[in-house]
């Protein structure tokens, strides 16, 4: 079976496109949902006006969606709410669970940034949010060059996540973070692959993107990329 199912995603890269951290989202599902909303001190500027950073990207999606990450499923009900055709992708199981009894009926299928199930309609938009940092920099280049070949013409890409203006702003995140003793905030922003402004800029440039950048919080900006027609 399982070789089956690899012949059955895009773009097996042999690489591990982020499911190095499948078993910490196994074990954050179940709280997920208390952390998004404030009640974890730590990561509350981290997701700051939640609400209104999935807002954000809903409104400005359209047409057909692939949602990278869809977590518990809190951008997908935006996104439905909204009339859209949703396709989510998820690679923790543990969140499939959740999100699959919070929607029933919406497709929801295990896949990740790089490797997913075959799509036979026109894609339209592409968004997720808090996630994107889970590829390393080499990956979301691969990734980027992947979404503007299964874009339509006018594509876009909606994209909410932690990103740092510069290399040295994101230092001075972690020794901000370390001073006020939030060691697990600190501990991700070193480890988990979160990248700079500039960096993404030349990715999606060089992919026949232009691409906008919105602050919309202490840690998060929207990235709106739109498909240049060539």
């Amino acid at each position: 079976m399982l070789h089956l199912i690899h012949s059955f995603f895009i773009g097996n890269e042999g690489i591990k496109v982020g499911r190095e951290f499948n078993e910490l989202f196994d074990q954050w599902s179940h709280t997920y949902d208390d952390t998004v909303t404030g009640n974890d001190p730590e990561y509350e500027e981290v997701f700051t006006h939640y609400d209104v950073i999935l807002s954000e990207v809903a409104k400005n999606a359209s047409g057909t969606i692939v949602e990278f990450g869809v977590g518990t499923g809190n951008l997908t009900k935006k996104l439905l709410n909204r009339g859209l055709n949703v396709y989510g992708l998820e690679p923790s199981s543990e969140m499939r669970k959740i999100a699959k009894d919070k929607l029933p009926g919406v497709p929801i299928w295990d896949g990740d940034f790089l490797e997913f199930p075959n799509i036979s309609v026109p894609i339209h938009t592409f968004v997720s949010t808090y996630a994107f940092h889970h590829l390393t920099d080499e990956e979301k280049g691969k990734a980027i060059k992947k979404y503007s070949q299964l874009l339509t013409a006018d594509g876009r890409i909606l994209f909410a996540d932690t990103v740092f203006a510069t290399e040295d702003e994101k230092k001075k995140m972690i020794e901000w973070a370390k001073r006020k003793g939030f060691n697990r905030l600190a501990k991700d922003i070193e480890t988990e692959y979160y990248t700079t402004i500039p960096v993404l800029q030349t990715i999606f440039n060089q992919n026949d993107f232009s691409v906008e950048f919105k602050k919309l919080n202490r840690f998060v900006w929207l990235i709106d990329a739109k498909r240049q027609n060539c």
